[in-house]
């Protein structure tokens, strides 16, 4: 499971023209799943996103978490994460999971980064084209790999 977090003063997801999702002020994290991917991987991922310290403390260092904050998630899947650019010019997707494997990983992972937050989280539609508008605060952005836990 990789993870972007953006850290964001407003972010949303569009679909067909209708917005699926809005956040003021919290996470922008667009989820990539693989096949190896588990639950333990969405419990691991989820604490270390709600906990990560990436907001302003009153002296202006990165020393708070949202959960301190009051921000807010907006998670997005996107396959394009597991896209191997080993060969060519043209990247592979043959590690991002099929949608009957991804599609319940991905709502799991929203569902869980709710229960750890207390907070609604925010989503895009699996699947779908989706336009995605956001405002980076910092610019703050935060790659996480589970398979790599540095």
């Amino acid at each position: 499971m990789k993870a972007v977090i953006q850290r964001v003063t407003e972010a949303s997801v569009t679909v067909d023209g209708n917005v699926t999702g809005s956040i003021g002020n919290g996470m922008l994290i667009l989820l990539g799943i693989e096949d190896a991917d588990s639950e333990e991987d969405i419990g691991w991922l989820s604490k270390k996103i709600v906990n990560l310290r990436i907001f302003n403390d009153e002296k202006g260092v990165m020393n708070l978490s949202a959960m301190e904050t009051g921000g807010d998630f907006l998670i997005i899947s996107q396959f394009t994460l597991m896209a191997s650019t080993k060969k060519g010019n043209r990247p592979s997707y043959i590690r991002a999971s099929k949608r009957d494997f991804a599609e319940p990983m991905y709502e799991k992972f929203c569902e869980e980064i709710g229960k750890e937050s207390g907070r609604k989280v925010q989503k895009g539609i699996f699947g779908a084209d989706m336009k995605v508008r956001l405002l980076n605060d910092g610019p703050v952005t935060i790659v996480i790999d589970t398979k790599n836990k540095e």
